[in-house]
Order: structure tokens, then sequence, then C-alpha cells
């Protein structure tokens, strides 16, 4: 009885450490490609398509202080980086790595470059915050400089 208890304690333990090690796998694996698709919607002009990473109450840390809410992160956006309805600038990312933080979140972090239209290009550094959703991965909070 003793070694059948302590067999089913630590399968049950064995089963949460694999799920915990998937969860982990899914966030390096998935959160990489999600941010060259937000990359792409940006250069292809579609604003929605950037932000829907974000969460509908994510903060983006902004130079005057936190923006709260994906809409508002997009008209933020749309102000600072937008003309006419499409970006003035390409956006890329680089440098991007991963680190999940148990099996819900995860901080990634970055480089972002943004290049061209006749203006100079800038680039800088960020970090974000993930949770995973019913959606999938979707940011909580956006700290870019």
């Amino acid at each position: 009885m003793r070694s059948t208890l302590s067999l089913l304690v630590r399968s049950v333990l064995f089963t949460a450490a694999c799920g915990s090690v998937s969860a982990q796998n899914d966030a390096t694996t998935a959160i990489p490609p999600a941010l060259m698709a937000s990359a792409e919607a940006w250069n292809n002009a579609d604003l929605p398509g950037h932000i829907g990473l974000y969460t509908d109450n994510a903060t983006f840390m902004g130079g005057n202080g936190p923006i709260q809410g994906r809409a508002r992160v997009g008209d933020s956006l749309a102000k600072s980086f937008w003309r006419d309805g499409k970006p003035i600038q390409t956006l890329s990312f680089d440098r991007i790595e991963v680190r999940p933080l148990g099996d819900r979140h995860a901080l990634s972090t970055g480089h972002f470059v943004l290049t061209g239209g006749g203006e100079k290009d800038r680039s800088g550094w960020f970090s974000l915050t993930w949770e995973k959703t019913s959606a999938g991965w979707r940011i909580i909070h956006d700290q870019s400089s």
C-alpha cells in the first residue's frame, strides 16, 4: 500500500512537472512568431492586427506615464507613428528572448527598429509581460524605450 501511494504521488508530481515544462515551451515557441506577425501587421498598415496581442486592459508605459487599455494604446501609436492611415516607418524586432514565469505568464525582451519613411531610424528596447489566455498568449504590460 505504501509503495502504491508513493508511486501515485510521484506520478502526480511528474505529470505536474511535465505540464509546467509544456507551458514554458509553449511560451518560448509561441511568443516570437506572434511578435513577428505583429510587426508584419504594422508594416501592412493593420494597426488593429498589430495591437491584437494586447489584452483589453493592457498597460503601455509611455513617455508621459502609463496608457491603460488596448484602444488607448492604439490611439497613442496612431498619433505618434502613423500618418494618413499607415505607419510612417517600417517596424522590425530582433534579439527576442522569452522567459517563462510559471504556467500562465512570461516575460519577453528584445529590440525594436523603425526604419524608412524619410525619417531618421529609431530603435530601442522592450520588455513585455504576457499572460496565457483562452485566445493564446497576450500582452498585459509593455515597457518600450
